[in-house]
């Protein structure tokens, strides 16, 4: 079975390779996506460089802007800049269905030449077994995968960290600031500080100086 299957090396090991490496980039893409959604599950902490890359610059853009009015977007642009090996995703997952293609047209070439000599049907019929297996291979990983869920998880993560986390605590730093540095702020802002500080004469200098240092470390 094994001498039918390989009959024709020339065509079998180039269709064998081709769908490996089509599962490989699959493969690749996902375990990319999870790695980062489960470092997005405790952005506080993470050590990826990508996402705290990413913390940075949002930091940055909210305090040269006063803040960022559309943080989806800003997380889309983020997630349009992953790369995996210099290659973006969408792009891995083209040339992974591309891969697919061209192992089916190569064994379809195959098996036409195999008519074309007269080969009898044992011959031509393991083109048509790896190609409906291999068919089926990049389905079911493409399904177990599931990169576009894997990737609107992370975006809803990024999303949520971004907006209910870390904006509101940058705009409470800033407040903070203000108060210490003897700034006039509006009533809101003055509510939003209420519970946190309520009487900046409670301060001693030395304590000021030391809150006005560790706040501008947190934001620059």
């Amino acid at each position: 079975m094994f001498q039918i299957i390989f009959h024709h090396p020339g065509f079998m090991i180039p269709i064998l390779v081709l769908l490996s490496l089509s599962i490989i980039c699959q493969i690749n893409i996902g375990v990319i996506y999870h790695k980062l959604i489960r470092e997005t599950e405790n952005m506080s902490t993470t050590t990826n460089k990508s996402l705290q890359q990413l913390k940075l610059k949002f930091s940055s853009c909210s305090k040269l802007h006063d803040g960022i009015s559309n943080i989806p977007i800003f997380v889309d642009k983020y997630m349009n800049q992953i790369k995996i090996h210099k290659i973006s995703p969408k792009a891995l997952k083209h040339i992974s269905g591309q891969l697919v293609l061209l192992s089916i047209l190569i064994a379809g070439i195959g098996a036409c030449i195999g008519i074309i000599q007269g080969e009898s049907f044992f011959y031509i019929l393991p083109f048509y077994i790896v190609s409906f297996l291999g068919l089926y291979s990049y389905f079911a990983i493409s399904s177990f995968v599931d990169i576009s869920g894997k990737a609107e998880i992370l975006r809803t993560n990024l999303i949520d960290y971004l907006e209910n986390h870390l904006a509101n605590r940058l705009e409470q730093t800033t407040l903070d600031m203000k108060l210490i540095q003897g700034e006039d702020i509006s009533s809101p802002e003055k509510d939003k500080v209420s519970d946190t500080v309520t009487d900046n004469s409670s301060f001693t200098y030395k304590e000021a100086q030391e809150l006005e240092s560790l706040l501008k470390e947190f934001l620059t």
